[in-house]
């Protein structure tokens, strides 16, 4: 009798685990198949990303200005041009050999300056 209820239980828990293991297995494609529509869904963000212009800051003195641009030597003595529009943020009034902060987006080979700021140490210098 010992031998019949020992044989019993030990079938019981082979077959648990067995039992378990089949449903886990039937489980995984369902999982599989819901997974693959949200990693579709993350390169469509990414490239949502991508289009987001990045913007850059700089710093340099003004060479020259005019209504639609702004040529500035930055400290690696390098010129930079910037377009200006109307959505370009101006505090102060930037003239040429007034220190300025620019802020710009890249366009193709273009740099939009979203934001110049005329620097208060220049002003300051020039009033005395």
């Amino acid at each position: 009798m010992r031998i019949i209820r020992n044989v019993f239980l030990l079938s019981a828990l082979v077959m648990v685990p067995a039992v378990g293991m089949a449903q886990a297995t039937t489980t995984k494609p369902a999982q599989a198949a819901s997974i693959k529509p949200a990693k579709a869904a993350q390169p469509a963000a990414k490239t949502t990303a991508a289009k987001t212009p990045v913007v850059h800051a700089t710093k340099g003195v003004v060479k020259s200005v005019d209504a639609t641009s702004l040529v500035i030597t930055s400290a690696k003595a390098k010129d930079m041009t910037f377009v200006l529009d109307n959505s370009t943020v101006k505090t102060g009034t930037p003239a040429a050999g007034a220190a300025v902060e620019v802020r710009y987006k890249t366009e193709g080979n273009k740099n939009i300056a979203t934001a110049v700021s005329v620097s208060e140490k220049t002003s300051a210098t020039k009033k005395k």
